[in-house]
């Protein structure tokens, strides 16, 4: 890409308000991005100052989230003590992967399992979307589905248990 063509993206930008663009002409790439000098000097003189003087906060109760969950959703969400008690009765299936829970294969679609369920080993349990991908994650035990540890559409950690199996 030649300067006088970089130059006019530069010219576009400044005119058009717009904040960044991203042009790819074949394997070259060129990226504008539009940030006030003083604005970005000014953050970077202010950000220790401010976190200086940030004192710790209690965070407040959490409150009932009011939500149209499904009867079977309500039941399948369990506190973290209970959650403790029905893994320590069954089989964790945890998660391979961060990213993020999915109960159903499509939004509003039957769940792949329900509490009470008999599974075999292979079965798909839920999918985990991680970088666009969707991911089935399978039993890896045969038995009954005791609890779904996850709400549908919540971010998972690697190694975080998702459902327990008996």
């Amino acid at each position: 890409m030649d300067l006088r063509k970089v130059k006019a993206l530069i010219d576009l930008v400044e005119k058009s308000g717009i904040s960044e663009l991203e042009i790819t002409e074949g394997e070259e790439k060129v990226r504008i991005s539009r940030a006030p000098l003083a604005q970005t000097v000014q953050m970077t003189h202010m950000l220790p100052q401010h976190m200086a003087q940030m004192q710790p906060m209690a965070l407040p109760p959490a409150a009932p989230a009011a939500s149209a969950a499904t009867p079977a959703e309500l039941e399948a969400r369990i506190t973290a003590a209970e959650a403790a008690a029905v893994e320590a009765e069954g089989h964790p299936v945890k998660s391979p992967m961060v990213g993020t829970f999915y109960r159903s294969a499509s939004p509003g679609g039957k769940p792949f399992v329900e509490v009470g369920q008999t599974v075999s080993e292979g079965d798909t349990l839920c999918i985990i979307e991680a970088m666009k991908l969707l991911n089935e994650i399978e039993s890896d035990k045969s038995g009954v589905v005791k609890a779904v540890l996850v709400e549908n559409g919540q971010p998972v950690e690697y190694g975080e248990p998702l459902v327990i199996i008996g």
